[in-house]
């Protein structure tokens, strides 16, 4: 899919009108930015935005995010315990202190 994100009142605005006109090709609208599908036309039309508010608009490419792929099962478990935890005002460090679960600083520094 396609990003577009605004930065102005004016790409906003413009933004806004293409997501009307082009809804066949609008995925999800988030006010200041739209994903769009990965088309020729939808990349046309993004490209026409930014080409009229010039440095007000910009383009990236997405991709689908695939945790099994992208992270380790003790990420994901974590994760999963961390939001059934018991207590919910317990912050990550306090809850992964002295368990098997990953160090937030561990984590901060990984790519994935």
């Amino acid at each position: 899919m396609l990003l577009v994100v605004t930065y102005s009142a004016a790409a906003r605005t413009a933004l806004r009108n293409l997501c009307r006109r082009h809804d066949d090709v609008v995925v999800r609208r988030f006010g200041r930015a739209a994903l769009v599908e990965p088309t020729v036309y939808a990349a046309f039309l993004a490209l026409r935005l930014r080409e009229s508010h010039r440095g007000e608009v910009q383009i990236e490419r997405t991709e689908p995010f695939n945790e099994y792929v992208a992270l380790d099962a003790p990420v994901r478990e974590a994760a999963v315990a961390y939001a059934n935890r018991d207590s919910k005002s317990t912050p990550y460090a306090a809850f992964a202190a002295g368990t098997t679960h990953p160090a937030p600083d561990a984590m901060r520094g990984t790519e994935l």
